[in-house]
């Protein structure tokens, strides 16, 4: 399936380009615009990019919602991720005011969630999730990646490396999004219905 990607941002297209794989992934055309994103989960943000994509281009559309939740701050910033700064905040602003609002001597856990959503024009409708869990370091490292990753030391590792500093094939092993995606695979796989797929029971705590 050929599938264009509601999304600007060049890191997720190149790590679903991979993720999705035999499925080929599209960048969004200049012309199509996306609305501001106003839901209050991770999936309401992607169903309706996806829809909004698949509308504008009359083709099947992904679209992926993903940000960090942390348990100090009672799952913030959540659906704000990418603007925990601003609006207009870079990822290394977003990230410095994470660190800033997280106690060091309090509770670092944190989890990565994604939801992807897509949505073809003969109707079909899936939504999936997926979540990595964690910690923060206060000493950022590692240059691959992006978003939050140089300060994330997953659970599942050997508990020193950042997402940053993870090859990508073990990111991707254990990401969020690459759970997200592997579920999408298999959703695919499926006899087509006529109706959106349910969420995950982990999306509905989101």
């Amino acid at each position: 399936m050929r599938l264009v990607l509601a999304s600007r941002n060049a890191h997720k297209l190149r790590e679903l380009r991979v993720l999705m794989a035999p499925h080929e992934i599209d960048p969004l055309p200049d012309t199509v615009e996306l609305g501001p994103e106003t839901g209050e989960t991770f999936s309401h943000n992607a169903l309706a990019k996806a829809r909004a994509a698949a509308a504008a281009t009359r083709g099947a559309a992904l679209a992926d919602d993903s940000g960090i939740a942390a348990a100090a701050l009672g799952g913030a910033p959540g659906v704000r991720s990418a603007r925990f700064a601003g609006e207009r905040a870079t990822d290394e602003q977003n990230l410095a005011k994470l660190l800033a609002d997280v106690p060091r001597c309090g509770d670092t856990r944190v989890a990565y969630v994604c939801a992807l959503a897509l949505v073809t024009p003969a109707g079909r409708e899936e939504i999936v999730e997926g979540c990595c869990e964690g910690h923060l370091t206060y000493s950022p490292r590692g240059t691959g990646g992006f978003g939050y990753d140089p300060a994330f030391i997953p659970a599942e590792g050997d508990g020193r490396r950042t997402m940053a500093e993870l090859e990508p094939a073990e990111k991707d092993s254990i990401s969020h999004r690459g759970r997200a995606a592997r579920a999408l695979l298999e959703r695919l796989q499926r006899p087509q219905g006529g109706e959106r797929s349910e969420p995950s029971p982990a999306e509905e705590r989101t």
